[in-house]
């Protein structure tokens, strides 16, 4: 199958389809003379299971790295699949519940109790990723520390004097606009001081932007340099990402 039919069948775009082939996700079976992808069953095999890792939350990166395991097999992948698609159905089940719950609470028809007000949240780590780095290993073991632990403490300290001179840069262009010319170089001087240490496609860029939010430790200590400095850089890294690919 051509891109484009690929690209139909599934629901997704060309573009999509080009950016897992240029980082080496999915690479189609065979390219015609006229420069045209071609794909073979195998290929939407491996589509399929990549989609199946990207629904429960993985990044590209990661996904990249479970598939092309050697001890990666696909049987028992699709199991794994299976299980956790059951309990994120069932969280979302409690999550739906809740809600039920909580709009007759607000009629006055029900009481309910602080615990019951938020069941079925869970802002643990992807209890998913964890599973599967158990499963089929983790060979990118977070290569960003692992180089700063080689560092010497002179290396470690100019390496955070960086890291603060960054943010404190970011810290005031945080009133712009994510968009704007000054935020996304700003963002780019980040980007490409973490790849210097470290391995980061723009897919795990983004996702790290979120994690800025999401995780209170790293809102509370990013914000030191100004207060909503965390959600401007989720949002400028989100932008730079997506712009980039």
């Amino acid at each position: 199958m051509k891109v484009k039919e690929v690209a139909d069948l599934v629901g997704i775009s060309v573009r999509t389809l080009h950016h897992y082939d240029e980082i080496g996700l999915l690479i189609p079976e065979d390219t015609t003379e006229s420069g045209y992808r071609v794909y073979s069953e195998k290929n939407l095999e491996t589509l399929q299971q990549i989609l199946f890792f990207k629904e429960l939350g993985f990044p590209l990166k990661k996904i990249k790295e479970i598939i092309y395991s050697p001890s990666f097999d696909r049987e028992e992948a699709l199991q794994m699949h299976r299980k956790f698609l059951l309990e994120k159905r069932n969280r979302l089940d409690k999550m739906i519940g809740t809600i039920e719950k909580t709009i007759q609470h607000s009629k006055g028809e029900i009481q309910m109790s602080n615990q019951e007000k938020f069941e079925g949240f869970d802002f643990s780590n992807n209890p998913y990723e964890q599973e599967a780095r158990a499963k089929w290993g983790d060979k990118a073991v977070d290569e960003s520390n692992a180089k700063i632990g080689k560092m010497s403490k002179f290396q470690q300290q100019e390496l955070a004097n960086k890291f603060n001179d960054i943010y404190r840069n970011l810290a005031t262009l945080r009133h712009l606009s994510p968009e704007s010319k000054e935020a996304q170089e700003g963002i780019e001087e980040w980007y490409v001081y973490l790849n210097q240490i470290g391995h980061y496609s723009l897919d795990v860029f983004k996702g790290l932007g979120q994690m800025y939010v999401d995780d209170v430790r790293f809102t509370k200590n990013i914000d030191k340099f100004g207060e909503g400095l965390a959600e401007f850089m989720r949002d400028a890294m989100a932008v730079y990402a997506d712009s980039k690919k």
